[in-house]
């Protein structure tokens, strides 16, 4: 693993990292609909997923995969997830306005937001997620459940996303590939516990 293949500059593991950002670049143009963000994020955990069994972690096995796979389903789950994303928002706007127990709402609805947002960005990380989004979030909240600390590695990589594209708006477009090299290693570890 540590060799260099011949005419290969970097080795390995700077070619993995550069296949991680163009998977991402990838994965954030195909998130521009919205409602393509979880079929994208898990196209891009597949992808990842696959590097480790020897498969190329490429943009265009990422297009591939996401053109074979975008359906109906996909795209139901994108709808549900951006209207939980609009409802999310509307509620603390609400918090906001100065409403009687505004703070204890905004401390319910933050904490009910992460929640939600834990689980299917784990669904995503989910080999069923290809073919069966309820599978997938079914044994996504069980996973978030038993495996806390896998989860709060989760809420972690999110954080660190959400903070780089804050710092340097440029990175946001190259955040999705990390973000979905840590859902992937998050659930391989997760895998990996289950079988010790």
């Amino acid at each position: 693993m540590g060799t260099r293949e011949p005419g290969e500059v970097f080795g390995p593991r700077m070619t993995l990292f550069a296949d991680v950002l163009s998977v991402g670049l990838a994965t954030a143009l195909m998130s521009l609909p919205l409602v393509t963000i979880p079929a994208s994020l898990s196209t891009a955990c597949a992808v990842l997923r696959g590097a480790g069994e020897g498969q190329p972690a490429t943009a265009g096995r990422y297009f591939a995969l996401l053109r074979r796979r975008l359906r109906a389903g996909d795209l139901a789950a994108g709808v549900v997830a951006l209207a939980g994303a609009l409802l999310f928002a509307a509620d603390l706007a609400l918090a906001g306005a100065g409403l009687p127990g505004a703070p204890v709402f905004a401390v319910v609805a933050a904490g009910i937001g992460a929640a939600a947002l834990l689980v299917g960005l784990r669904a995503c990380a989910r080999p069923e997620s290809l073919t069966d989004w309820t599978a997938a979030l079914r044994t996504a909240a069980r996973d978030a459940v038993q495996d806390v600390g896998g989860s709060a590695l989760v809420l972690l990589a999110v954080a660190t996303a959400v903070l780089c594209g804050w710092m340097l708006p440029p990175l946001a477009f190259l955040a999705p590939g990390p973000l979905a090299l840590a859902l992937t290693a998050v659930h391989i570890r997760r895998g990996v516990i289950s079988e010790n």
